[in-house]
């Protein structure tokens, strides 16, 4: 007599949807970081960025990469081209937007044109994509949006007016959109980074606590997994800006930083 022992697999849990993730600012820095680092853990990414022939390189590293050349000025745009990234994506979990210019600015230059491209890029930019993300994500109860300001929104500067107006305009509407939406269910994530290896550094005068592209991503990456709502990266910058925040302004103007 024979018997017959039958095996039944039980999976612990259902199959996963992988995340879906658009990454608007994309072709080098920050935003190239955070695309591969979020392809290469299984999601499925949408690269945005100016230059077509850096998304060409990306997308040749990382084929996964679904690569959509873009100027974020490109106001009208923004609407179509959102919706057809979400149905490439077949859907949306994560927005991170990283777009952002700061040409040179000599200490008694005054260039509107120069103004004008960082407020359209660094923050109408933002507005145009992060509206269409918050609308949708409202809609479905769930959602992370993440804006990279800068620790250079935090105090007006005598520096560069132009960038710290841009930045402190994202971070301020960051936080408008936080407490707009928190309450359905979305997440807003601001990023406020010190110094980078990016291209902008090379407008910095004196530089310190710098990091790498790498690094600001993987801590974006785990600022978003944990739901954070401001993080400074590194985070040792939370407790410097908190000084710079609260130093008289009859003496901060006397300061050169």
């Amino acid at each position: 007599m024979s018997s017959e022992i039958i095996l039944t697999f039980q999976p612990t849990r259902p199959l996963e949807t992988p995340l879906r993730v658009i990454v608007v600012g994309a072709s080098s820095g920050i935003g190239r970081a955070v695309a591969t680092q979020y392809a290469q853990s299984g999601a499925r990414v949408a690269a945005l960025a100016r230059r077509a022939d850096a998304l060409e390189t990306l997308s040749a590293e990382s084929p996964a990469i679904k690569t959509y050349p873009h100027d974020v000025t490109d106001f009208d745009a923004v609407p179509d081209l959102f919706q057809q990234i979400c149905r490439d994506l077949d859907g949306l979990d994560i927005i991170v937007y990283v777009a952002g210019v700061q040409p040179p600015v000599a200490p008694n230059e005054y260039n509107f044109a120069k103004d004008r491209a960082m407020i359209e890029t660094n923050l109408l930019g933002a507005m145009a994509w992060l509206n269409q993300a918050a609308l949708r994500f409202e809609r479905a109860g769930s959602g992370n949006i993440v804006g990279v300001s800068s620790v250079a929104g935090d105090r007006g500067r005598s520096a560069f007016p132009g960038y710290h107006t841009s930045k402190g305009g994202l971070s301020i509407y960051l936080e408008s959109l936080r407490n707009r939406i928190a309450k359905k269910g979305v997440t807003v994530t601001t990023i406020k980074p010190g110094f980078v290896q990016t291209r902008l550094l090379e407008n910095a005068s004196k530089t310190f606590w710098v990091i790498t592209p790498d690094d600001a991503a993987r801590q974006i990456r785990e600022a978003v997994a944990k739901g954070k709502q401001v993080v400074y990266t590194p985070a040792r910058w939370r407790y410097m800006m908190l000084i710079i925040q609260h130093i008289p302004s009859f003496i901060f103007r006397r300061l050169s930083i």
